[in-house]
């Protein structure tokens, strides 16, 4: 959401300042004329603005361990048709910390809980929509002989019951008189009708009324019903009906008006009958829209329902007709219960967040989130769908009522949403009180990053400053900080503490917008050829990316700083490479790959290599940050491998990959094996290797992973590979027990120079015995690597107290996310009888960071110092991270065994 939620007050000064088509000249030789003015302090300020942080449509409690212990002591004790909405609040929670993981497994856990079909199709179409573009998966795992559409449509006419008791009428005798005959005559147009009068009659109370009560109609043994907008056909078909209680195949045309009729008359089972043939024939979206017009003026749920089915399986697409959006967003709460039983909020949070996605400031936006705030029951639901709607309109400018609706979410309990009524304050001129209000919240409550950078907004100088650094030390993740701190050193011409200041950021969270940045600061400094390189990254992680404030193409400043650098050969690439990738310089490597990709050269093996190195990137970086797509771009690369495959055997080698890293190492192994049965390769059996690695613990099997791995060195390669293969074959030696042929393929290994094999010799020295070796050799991986802090916490396990907790403190310095060293310092306290500063220094991590260890740690030391509450709070918190952890849940029942 960062480039669709940017504050309007920062984008409203910046066009001003800056106008991109005054020297974005794509022409060779025009990026000198802007360079030229770069190094006044008016181009300068006007390049490297940094923008607000937006107000986030989330939802973002202030505790938020709190907040997920509730959801699972609920989940413990409620009905078992409350379970999903609680599960829809766990992933908007989750959504809010930016955990991606953890949200799709909330709403799978919503969907495989879903009470009701209409659950079940919100919720399964949610999960499709989340997992856009991976297609191919599905497709892959159907050539290895599994199915894998889980989220595919329901046979909504079988499995959707609907209550028609109050609709049938059991037929009594009435007939008195014995002149009344058992059958009886409807006039149709031009035809006469015989039906049997108690068949008919036990269709609905209206008809039992007409033929056996007190009206005319109960004496007479001809009927006229020609006015009743029935054919001779249909009304055959509900006397057949009435005798058979199944209906016969009939054109559609029929089955509408015997839904009409039915409807008319309160025909319950036959309307029902009729909606479920009818919904069995809805095929397209076409389709759904003409038959759900029918199904709310008829009030038939099953139609209905297979209409909503087919529209939300076409998402977003499908919002792009106005027939569907006018559709959702101008039901009344009648015609909703039509459409989607009991689960309206649950439907436009998903259509909210679709349109969200699409556009946020559009009309259909606006349409579905005052149909989230109508559909609002609970508290939660409340609070969530007022500030979502006021996070819209405060976009769009409509300040009167983005303020009501931020004043409605603040009354229901959502701290997070004065940031919005802060915003409001200071548009209008009020900044003073915008900063006291923000005040007022961090002396309230315990105070979090967000509200120091939101306070920060609205003082100027060492005010702000503090304000930030105080953000940072509570919430590194926050990139504006940094940003900030950046812009105006650059400002100030301190260039060297600006770039240390945006890589700070960087070693740990590459974010795009600090990427941005810092490229804006190589142009202004001229440095062409480190621009370059981080605009090259930028399109990497994110193709369509466009900067200063999505006005300009990444593309297109590309093309226009790459005519001031230097052509590389296709030689100069692989020789960049080689050392960057040595070095562990993760952007670097990027931005040559895709230079890369311009040559004639095989592009499978790049796009391979660039997916390798995505891969790393987010294996080596917290990987749920919120809006890193390092995955999602990897899997990207991977495709793009498959797609520009020179050979057989090479696209089944990425298919084997695409299919491993999402999960289905079993199909990935096959795949490999399917390689090498057309031609043995490097890439073929270090996949299989990998796999068959990975798919088993049985220790039989390292053997045949070593032979596996033996069996790639023998095979072409180059050496950045040999020395992954090497490096993998060290480790199945040490897990072996083999030190001295574990050794002999790490030098190998760092002969070629793969950085990373330090550390796996210092591994072998310490289990030889030989800590200063380790340690020594740790510290060339140190000295070596760009990206170092897994350097720094490796190397602590190799040296004496007062240096681990010297290197733990560079790691976090370093990489604030990274949990080992919080939890060690914290068992070093919890030793020295410091419980109270062991517990806080759990605590400092967990406000940013939803950790399983962190908060399992935490309840152990709640646990033992007696305070049973908090320990308890701690372990629903952690079980709604990972809800099968054995050992959590071992705690959770002892802890829970002692609640009073």
């Amino acid at each position: 959401m960062r480039a669709p939620f940017t504050s309007d007050s920062c984008k409203e000064s910046q066009l001003d300042s800056l106008n991109p088509q005054s020297w974005l000249q794509v022409e060779r030789g025009k990026l000198s004329n802007f360079s030229s003015q770069a190094s006044s302090s008016s181009s300068i300020e006007s390049l490297i603005k940094v923008p607000e942080p937006p107000v986030h449509p989330f939802f973002k409690p202030v505790d938020y361990v709190q907040v997920l212990a509730q959801i699972h002591e609920e989940l413990e004790s409620c009905l078992p048709q409350e379970r999903s909405s609680l599960y829809l609040f766990q992933y908007q929670l989750f959504r809010g910390l930016g955990e991606a993981k953890l949200m799709r497994r909330s709403l799978r856990s919503a969907w495989l809980k879903g009470g009701t079909v209409h659950e079940k199709l919100v919720f399964g179409a949610w999960l499709k929509y989340e997992r856009q573009g991976e297609e191919l998966i599905s497709d892959l795992l159907v050539t290895c002989g599994k199915c894998a559409r889980e989220y595919g449509p329901v046979d909504v006419s079988s499995e959707l019951d609907v209550d028609i008791s109050s609709g049938s009428h059991e037929t009594l005798s009435m007939m008195n008189d014995k002149h009344i005959s058992r059958s009886v005559s409807f006039k149709v147009g031009d035809e006469k009708i015989v039906c049997d009068r108690q068949k008919i009659a036990s269709l609905s109370a209206p008809f039992y009324s007409m033929l056996n009560g007190c009206f005319s109609e109960s004496l007479c043994e001809h009927i006229d019903l020609s006015e009743n907008n029935i054919s001779p056909m249909g009304f055959r078909e509900i006397s057949e009906f009435s005798m058979t209680g199944s209906l016969n195949e009939v054109s559609p045309n029929i089955l509408l008006e015997i839904l009409v009729f039915a409807n008319k008359f309160c025909c319950e089972r036959l309307k029902d009958a009729c909606g479920r043939k009818l919904a069995s024939l809805v095929s397209s979206q076409d389709d759904a829209v003409e038959l759900m017009e029918c199904a709310l003026e008829e009030n038939s749920p099953v139609l209905a329902a297979s209409c909503l089915q087919v529209f939300l399986q076409e998402l977003p697409d499908c919002l792009n007709d106005d027939r569907v959006v006018e559709i959702f967003s101008h039901s009344n709460k009648q015609q909703k219960t039509i459409i989607v039983g009991s689960a309206p909020f649950s439907l436009y949070c998903l259509l909210s967040e679709v349109a969200m996605n699409l556009d946020p400031q559009s009309d259909k936006t606006v349409f579905f989130l005052d149909q989230l705030v109508e559909s609002a029951e609970t508290n939660r639901q409340k609070l969530l769908a007022f500030h979502q709607l006021g996070c819209v309109r405060l976009l769009r400018k409509e300040y009167d009522e983005a303020e009501r609706l931020f004043e409605a979410a603040l009354n229901a309990g959502h701290i997070y949403s004065v940031s919005g009524l802060a915003r409001l304050g200071n548009i209008r001129g009020h900044r003073l009180w915008a900063y006291d209000k923000l005040s007022s919240v961090i002396s309230s409550v315990t105070p979090l990053g967000w509200m120091y950078q939101e306070r920060s907004l609205y003082c100027e100088g060492d005010k702000r400053w503090e304000d930030l650094e105080k953000a940072t030390e509570l919430d590194p993740t926050l990139t504006y900080p940094y940003m900030y701190r950046a812009a105006s050193l650059m400002r100030k011409q301190n260039v060297r503490a600006a770039l240390a200041e945006i890589n700070r950021v960087l070693g740990f969270k590459m974010a795009l917008e600090c990427l941005e940045l810092r490229f804006c600061f190589y142009l202004t400094l001229e440095n062409y050829q480190a621009a370059i390189c981080d605009v090259q990254a930028i399109l990497t992680l994110s193709p369509d990316y466009r900067m200063f404030e999505g006005r300009v193409a990444a593309s297109q400043l590309r093309t226009l700083v790459r005519e001031h650098v230097e052509n590389w050969t296709t030689a100069d690439c692989w020789l960049q490479l080689y050392d960057r990738w040595s070095s562990v310089d993760d952007i670097g490597s990027l931005s040559v790959i895709y230079q890369m990709l311009e040559s004639d050269a095989a592009k499978g093996i790049l796009y391979f290599r660039q997916s390798l190195l995505l891969l790393r990137i987010a294996n080596n970086l917290p990987s749920e940050l919120f809006r890193l797509n390092c995955p999602e771009a990897a899997m990207r690369s991977l495709q793009l491998a498959r797609q520009h495959a020179s050979t057989e055997h090479e696209r089944l080698v990425y298919e084997g990959w695409i299919l491993y890293d999402t999960g289905h190492c079993n199909e990935g192994l096959q795949k490999a094996e399917e390689s090498i049965n057309i031609k043995k390769s490097f890439e073929a059996f270090f996949l299989k290797a990998y796999a068959l690695a990975d798919s088993s613990l049985d220790p039989s099997f390292s053997s045949t992973v070593m032979s596996l791995l033996e069996e790639a060195l023998k095979c072409p390669s180059d050496r950045l590979r040999k020395g992954q293969a090497l490096n993998n074959l060290g480790s199945v030696y040490v897990d072996c027990g083999k030190l001295d042929l574990a050794a002999d393929c790490y030098i190998n290994a760092l002969k070629i120079r793969h950085t990373r094999a330090h550390q796996g010799l210092a591994r072998v020295h310490f289990l030889r015995n030989d800590k200063a070796a380790a340690f020594e050799e740790m510290t060339k991986l140190v000295e070596k690597a760009r990206n170092n802090a897994s350097a720094y916490e490796k190397r602590s396990e190799y040296c004496d107290r007062e240096l681990t907790k010297a290197d733990l403190e560079m790691v976090t310095q370093l990489d604030p996310l990274r949990v080992y060293p919080y939890r060690y310092r914290a068992a070093v306290l919890m030793d020295s009888q410091k419980e109270k500063e062991a517990i806080a220094e759990l605590s400092r991590a967990i406000l940013f960071k939803a950790d399983l260890h962190l908060l399992h740690l935490r309840a152990a030391f709640h646990e033992h110092t007696g305070d049973v509450l908090a320990a308890l709070r701690d372990c629903r918190a952690a079980l709604s991270v990972d809800p099968n952890h054995r050992e959590m849940l071992e705690l959770h029942s002892r802890v829970n065994s002692h609640e009073p």
